[in-house]
């Protein structure tokens, strides 16, 4: 049997068994749902049980790419016995399908953002908001105590503002808001369940939905590895967004050198905060989308800035993530100049305007490639200048016996913490074919806001 095959075979086998789960635990919902929307006993729940069955025969057919079973099997469901109590039955059936789907893929490491991010690119913006809606659904199993501040924040994001309440109803009202028909929306409703049972392990990054314990009351000393401080990040989101907004240069590099000092400085005092306590904290990851065009470049953007900031980045090209590895604070500070440096870098770019070649024919696509794919060297050579200058700094103040111990502690840590979660990496290189994309992205870089003139006690340079 070829890798291919069994690589085939094996992933067929994964969902079924995912399926499998979800049919066992889905008909105790479902009965209890029923009873719950006061309907009329079902009895032995044959009709639970057969509903049940033409889901997974669907499921299967798509994944065989039999049309004529689907077709088959939408027919039974979109007009299924019993008119529109049936229809009701069928929405339930689904409704338990989705929960447990959903929960199994919170327990092989996907959090919301992975989760909505995966079928965006591989299905239509519709069948993206329909995992939200099942995402929000899926959120009633668990006491809100239970959940990780992290995941309601992404869930937030995404739109999810309350949990639906009903079963019997959701896959028409979702169809109405879509336009689509009931058999159209059956069929796109499978097609999205199987992508979210296909979905393979990742690393846990932080507790799913009903495991989270309630935040300890503060303690004396102040805590360490729990992120950046609020304040402290308001005023860099307050900084970058005028870099980005600004159509001067100067003002731009001033106030994004301001940023980055902030951060820089935060996470040195966070570094020998550490060092000093009984019980320093642990690395963390993180998953920062990684969108199409241009995703090696944007991949590269992101390890550099994480470089710099002591942080190491793993990209998952095909599920458009890279997963960043680092202290809280770094990573607070690596997502945040990481956004801001990728909307100057996108809009100096689309200020450069498209190219064709001597042919006419068009090489847009390659010098903007290039265009960032050198913006991201140029900016890492001063992302390095630029905190050398601060550690430097830092150092006259505590002392290099003191700084440079700290820090070398924490690099190793995620240097550990890295290896330990992504045992086997391989390096990407970064290539570019086009010399003037390449000039013109080099010069976009030395213009970036990254000229450090103020002190980090905000006074102004002259």
């Amino acid at each position: 049997m070829s890798s291919r095959n069994r690589e085939r075979r094996k992933a067929t086998q994964k969902a079924r068994a995912a399926r499998g789960r979800a049919r066992a635990a889905g008909r105790t919902a479902e009965r209890a749902g029923a009873e719950r929307a006061g309907d009329e006993p079902i009895g032995s729940a044959s009709p639970v049980d057969a509903i049940d069955a033409l889901v997974a025969a669907m499921l299967n057919a798509m994944l065989a790419e039999d049309g004529d079973a689907i077709a088959s099997c939408v027919d039974i469901l979109a007009d299924p016995p019993g008119g529109s109590r049936g229809r009701r039955l069928v929405n339930r059936v689904l409704a338990g399908w989705f929960d447990n789907i959903v929960e199994d893929a919170w327990e092989r490491g996907w959090q919301p953002a992975d989760a909505h991010r995966v079928v965006s690119r591989r299905a239509s913006p519709a069948e993206a908001r329909l995992v939200v809606d099942a995402m929000a659904a899926q959120m009633r199993r668990y006491d809100p105590v239970t959940v990780d501040k992290r995941w309601k924040a992404q869930l937030h994001s995404l739109g999810v503002l309350a949990w639906r309440d009903r079963d019997d109803d959701w896959l028409d009202a979702w169809a109405d808001n879509e336009g689509r028909g009931r058999a159209q929306a059956l069929t796109e409703a499978h097609f999205v369940l199987n992508l979210l049972a296909m979905l393979p392990r990742l690393e846990v990054l932080c507790p799913p939905p009903g495991t989270a314990r309630r935040e300890p009351p503060p303690r004396a000393a102040p805590p360490t590895g729990r992120g950046a401080d609020p304040r402290m990040l308001d005023r860099v989101r307050a900084l970058l967004a005028k870099a980005e907004s600004t159509g001067f240069a100067e003002e731009a590099e001033a106030l994004t050198a301001k940023a980055q000092q902030l951060m820089t400085r935060h996470s040195i005092d966070e570094a020998l905060l550490a060092a000093g306590a009984g019980n320093p904290a642990e690395p963390a990851a993180r998953r920062v989308g990684i969108d199409n065009p241009y995703e090696v470049a944007k991949a590269s953007l992101l390890d550099v800035v994480a470089t710099v900031n002591r942080c190491r980045t793993v990209w998952s090209k095909h599920f458009g993530f890279s997963t960043v590895v680092g202290f809280e604070g770094d990573l607070d500070a690596v997502e945040l100049l990481y956004t801001s440096l990728l909307v100057q870098a996108t809009t100096a770019m689309m200020r450069a305007g498209s190219r064709q070649d001597r042919a006419g024919r068009s090489r847009t696509r390659s010098f903007r490639q290039s265009f960032l794919a050198s913006f991201a060297i140029r900016i890492g050579q001063r992302l390095r200048s630029a905190t050398e200058q601060v550690c430097e700094a830092a150092a006259a103040e505590a002392g290099e016996g003191r700084l440079l111990p700290a820090l070398a502690a924490r690099t190793d840590a995620v240097r550990e913490a890295t290896d330990t979660m992504f045992p086997r990496i391989a390096a990407q290189s970064l290539r570019a074919n086009d010399s003037e994309g390449w000039a013109c992205g080099r010069a976009a870089a030395d213009l970036a806001s990254l000229r450090i003139r103020d002190e980090v006690t905000g006074e102004r340079g002259g």
